[in-house]
C-alpha cells in the first residue's frame, strides 16, 4: 500500500470538554492521550502529512514537544470538522481524514481504508466507518451512535437512539458509527460553510449537517469498536488496556 498524493490526516484537539476537561492531555501509560493518537495515525500507510489542529497553547506545546506538526486555529469553531477545514485551507491537501483526538486506540488500517475509499472512487466526497453492534447494552446507550445504511452502503441517518426500531423483533443488525471521516478538500471547505442542521443540534452529531443538505456519506463497515474517551470511566478502561500491553 502506497501513500496517496495529497492525503492529509488531521487530529482536531481542544482543551474544553463538557464531561472531561483537558482530556487530550490526560496521561495514559506515561504519555498524553493526544500523543497515543498521533503515534497511531502516523502509522497509516496512505497519508502524506499528519497535523494536529488546536486552539489551545497548552496542547500545542505538548504536541510540538513530542514532534508533531501543529496548526493553531480559531477558538470559535463549533465542531472538529470546522477546525480541520481551517487547518487545511490553502494547504494543497486533496483528501483530508479527520481523526478524533480522544481515540488513543485508533486503528491505522481504518485510516487507510477511508483514504482509499475516496482516492479509488472519484464520485465519493465524504466517507466514514461503522461496525456491527454486538452488545445489547450498546443499542440503548446514547453514547454509542448508531447509523442506518442504504443498499449502496451510504448513510440514511445517524442517531443516539436505537435505530432502526425493531418492531417485529427480527434481530436486525445494527451498526455503531466510528467517528473517523474522510473528505475531499473541496467538499470539506463547502461543508464548513453549510448552515448547521436542526437534527445536528438535536442529536449533537455534526455529520447530520451533510445529510440535511442533501449530500451522501459513504460508510465503510469494519470489525472492531470505537474507543473514544468521553468520561473518566472510559479513561480508566483505556489506561488499563494500554498499561497491560506495556507490561
Amino acid at each position: 500500500m502506497k501513500r496517496v498524493p495529497g492525503a492529509w490526516g488531521v487530529i482536531p484537539a481542544r482543551y474544553s470538554s463538557t464531561r472531561l476537561p483537558g482530556k487530550v492531555l490526560c496521561d495514559i501509560a506515561g504519555s498524553p492521550m493526544i500523543e497515543h493518537v498521533w503515534r497511531r495515525v502516523i502509522r497509516a500507510r496512505t497519508l502524506e502529512h499528519v497535523l494536529i489542529a488546536t486552539d489551545d497553547e497548552r496542547i500545542s506545546a505538548v504536541c510540538t514537544g513530542f514532534g508533531a506538526n501543529v496548526s493553531m486555529t480559531s477558538p470559535a469553531h463549533i465542531s472538529g470538522t470546522d477546525r480541520v477545514a481551517e487547518a487545511t485551507a490553502g494547504s494543497g491537501a486533496r483528501i483530508v481524514v479527520n481523526i478524533q483526538g480522544d481515540e488513543p486506540l485508533v486503528d491505522p488500517h481504518w485510516i487507510d481504508q477511508l483514504t482509499l475509499a475516496l482516492s479509488e472512487n472519484p464520485g465519493t466526497a465524504m466517507a466514514t466507518l461503522a461496525s456491527p453492534i454486538r452488545s445489547p447494552r450498546q443499542v440503548t446507550d446514547p453514547g454509542v451512535v448508531k447509523v442506518v445504511l442504504d443498499s449502496g452502503g451510504h448513510a440514511l441517518y445517524f442517531s443516539r437512539s436505537p435505530i432502526p426500531y425493531d418492531r417485529n423483533d427480527t434481530r436486525t443488525t445494527r451498526y455503531q458509527h466510528i467517528g473517523l471521516y474522510a473528505y475531499r478538500a473541496g467538499f470539506l471547505a463547502q461543508y464548513s460553510r453549510m448552515t448547521p442542521a436542526p437534527s445536528e443540534r438535536a442529536e449533537g452529531l455534526e455529520q447530520l449537517r451533510a445529510l440535511h443538505h442533501g449530500h451522501r456519506i459513504r460508510v465503510i463497515t469494519v470489525q472492531g469498536e470505537s474507543t473514544g474517551i468521553d468520561t473518566a470511566a472510559d479513561l480508566h478502561e483505556v489506561r488499563a488496556r494500554l498499561e497491560h500491553q506495556d507490561t
